[in-house]
């Protein structure tokens, strides 16, 4: 019983920080407003008996993702007088690509709750020690070859960054 409560507190909670992060003014709330929203989404996750997926969503999203974002903004300096205002088209473009986005997850989670149904084999879908066997079971390869996509992916963004020296 305690954790519908729970549920629906952090649902509201997770509603009106996203919300709060779209129509702050300052950039420094907005993200201050994204953190709570993580950590709600997190609740969610332990509410899902999913610890391992709410801790690295926690580790990485709250604690790595927002202290870049937080530099980032404090490096641009935003100011409305000197920054340039987007062209009307470029605007519209950006609602039309966000409805389609929206449409084709619509689409694509319209048969989800057949998907969601508890039954004794997935109890204990989210701890680390199913996360691993799984993982390393009959996902290895994928895993494997994800894994030198990241190493991959390091090394081009290391070779873009640096510097040619004449």
């Amino acid at each position: 019983m305690i954790t519908k409560y729970l549920f629906f507190f952090l649902s509201v909670l997770i509603i009106f920080s996203a919300l709060m992060v779209v129509f702050a003014k300052n950039p420094v709330h907005s993200v201050l407003y994204l953190i709570v929203t993580f950590f709600g989404i997190a609740g969610h996750y332990f509410l899902l008996n999913a610890q391992f997926l709410a801790a690295v969503h926690i580790i990485v999203y709250a604690g790595a993702i927002m202290v870049l974002f937080l530099y980032v903004i404090m490096m641009l300096n935003l100011n409305k007088e000197v920054e340039p205002h987007k062209p009307v088209w470029i605007k519209f473009a950006a609602v039309v690509s966000g409805g389609l986005l929206m449409v084709t997850l619509v689409g694509s989670l319209r048969g989800a709750e057949a998907m969601t149904k508890v039954t004794p084999e997935n109890i204990h879908i989210g701890l680390v020690e199913n996360l691993g066997k799984t993982l390393f079971g009959p996902f290895l390869l994928p895993f494997e070859i994800s894994s030198v996509l990241f190493l991959a992916a390091m090394v081009g963004a290391v070779m873009l960054g640096k510097r040619e020296i004449h």
